[in-house]
Protein backbone atom coordinates (compact mmCIF):
# COMPACT_ATOMS: atom_id res chain seq x y z
CA UNK A 1 0.00 0.00 0.00
CA UNK A 2 1.63 3.61 -0.64
CA UNK A 3 0.71 6.41 1.09
CA UNK A 4 1.35 9.63 0.46
CA UNK A 5 2.80 11.50 3.14
CA UNK A 6 3.24 15.47 4.03
CA UNK A 7 5.72 15.64 6.89
CA UNK A 8 6.72 19.41 8.75
CA UNK A 9 9.73 19.92 10.05
CA UNK A 10 12.10 22.52 10.86
CA UNK A 11 15.63 19.90 11.86
CA UNK A 12 16.81 18.78 8.80
CA UNK A 13 18.09 15.59 10.47
CA UNK A 14 14.17 14.51 11.41
CA UNK A 15 13.69 15.04 7.64
CA UNK A 16 16.43 12.88 6.60
CA UNK A 17 15.64 10.09 8.77
CA UNK A 18 11.59 10.46 8.30
CA UNK A 19 12.83 10.47 4.11
CA UNK A 20 14.48 7.37 4.82
CA UNK A 21 12.47 5.43 7.22
CA UNK A 22 9.11 6.40 4.95
CA UNK A 23 10.43 5.70 1.31
CA UNK A 24 12.08 2.41 2.04
CA UNK A 25 8.65 1.23 3.45
CA UNK A 26 7.07 2.72 0.09
CA UNK A 27 5.83 5.61 1.08
CA UNK A 28 5.41 8.73 -1.34
CA UNK A 29 6.87 11.51 1.35
CA UNK A 30 6.61 15.20 0.48
CA UNK A 31 8.93 17.25 3.29
CA UNK A 32 8.22 21.13 4.44
CA UNK A 33 10.11 23.22 6.60
CA UNK A 34 7.85 25.00 9.07
CA UNK A 35 4.00 25.46 8.98
CA UNK A 36 3.97 27.87 6.33
CA UNK A 37 5.80 25.94 4.42
CA UNK A 38 3.85 23.08 4.91
CA UNK A 39 0.76 25.00 4.00
CA UNK A 40 2.46 25.87 0.60
CA UNK A 41 3.06 22.20 -0.25
CA UNK A 42 -0.28 21.24 0.98
CA UNK A 43 -1.57 23.26 -1.69
CA UNK A 44 -1.09 21.20 -4.50
CA UNK A 45 -0.92 17.78 -2.68
CA UNK A 46 -3.94 15.55 -1.03
CA UNK A 47 -1.87 13.65 0.85
CA UNK A 48 -3.12 10.31 3.10
CA UNK A 49 -1.81 11.30 5.84
CA UNK A 50 0.53 14.54 7.42
CA UNK A 51 3.33 14.20 10.85
CA UNK A 52 3.91 17.99 12.19
CA UNK A 53 6.47 18.76 14.56
CA UNK A 54 5.08 21.27 17.46
CA UNK A 55 7.91 23.97 17.68
CA UNK A 56 8.54 25.42 14.51
CA UNK A 57 9.39 28.80 13.49
CA UNK A 58 7.06 31.26 11.40
CA UNK A 59 3.87 28.98 12.07
CA UNK A 60 4.05 26.19 14.42
CA UNK A 61 2.47 22.72 14.70
CA UNK A 62 -0.66 23.76 16.35
CA UNK A 63 -1.35 26.56 14.06
CA UNK A 64 -0.30 24.60 11.20
CA UNK A 65 -2.52 21.77 12.38
CA UNK A 66 -5.58 24.75 12.93
CA UNK A 67 -5.13 25.87 9.27
CA UNK A 68 -5.08 22.61 7.72
CA UNK A 69 -8.36 21.48 9.66
CA UNK A 70 -9.80 25.13 8.44
CA UNK A 71 -9.73 23.46 4.35
CA UNK A 72 -12.33 21.43 3.59
CA UNK A 73 -10.62 18.83 1.59
CA UNK A 74 -7.91 18.40 4.80
CA UNK A 75 -11.13 18.29 7.78
CA UNK A 76 -10.19 14.17 8.25
CA UNK A 77 -6.92 14.09 6.92
CA UNK A 78 -5.28 12.12 9.77
CA UNK A 79 -2.35 14.21 11.59
CA UNK A 80 -0.03 13.02 13.57
CA UNK A 81 2.44 15.17 15.72
CA UNK A 82 6.25 14.35 15.57
CA UNK A 83 8.15 16.21 18.77
CA UNK A 84 10.12 15.60 21.77
CA UNK A 85 7.56 17.10 23.96
CA UNK A 86 5.40 15.06 26.23
CA UNK A 87 3.53 17.55 28.57
CA UNK A 88 0.02 16.02 29.06
CA UNK A 89 -1.64 19.58 28.40
CA UNK A 90 0.46 20.10 25.20
CA UNK A 91 -0.78 16.89 23.80
CA UNK A 92 -4.44 17.95 24.61
CA UNK A 93 -4.15 21.11 23.22
CA UNK A 94 -2.88 19.46 20.00
CA UNK A 95 -6.11 17.49 20.10
CA UNK A 96 -8.02 20.09 20.12
CA UNK A 97 -6.73 21.84 17.10
CA UNK A 98 -7.00 18.86 15.40
CA UNK A 99 -4.22 16.27 15.36
CA UNK A 100 -5.03 12.91 15.48
CA UNK A 101 -1.94 11.18 17.13
CA UNK A 102 1.07 11.63 19.03
CA UNK A 103 4.41 10.47 18.42
CA UNK A 104 7.25 11.16 20.63
CA UNK A 105 11.12 12.14 19.48
CA UNK A 106 13.58 9.53 18.45
CA UNK A 107 10.74 7.80 16.80
CA UNK A 108 10.71 4.40 16.24
CA UNK A 109 10.59 4.01 11.84
CA UNK A 110 8.45 0.72 12.26
CA UNK A 111 6.16 2.16 15.14
CA UNK A 112 5.70 5.52 12.79
CA UNK A 113 4.67 3.44 10.37
CA UNK A 114 2.31 1.37 11.96
CA UNK A 115 0.80 4.59 12.91
CA UNK A 116 0.38 5.75 10.02
CA UNK A 117 -0.69 2.51 8.39
CA UNK A 118 -3.55 2.53 11.43
CA UNK A 119 -4.59 6.30 10.72
CA UNK A 120 -4.50 5.79 7.12
CA UNK A 121 -6.26 1.98 6.80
Amino acid sequence: MSLTILAVDDSRTIRDMLRLALTEAGFTLHLAEDGVHGLEVLAGLAPDAIISDINMPRLDGLGFIEAVRKIDRHRATPILVLTTESAPELKARARAAGATGWIVKPFDPPKLIKALQMVTG
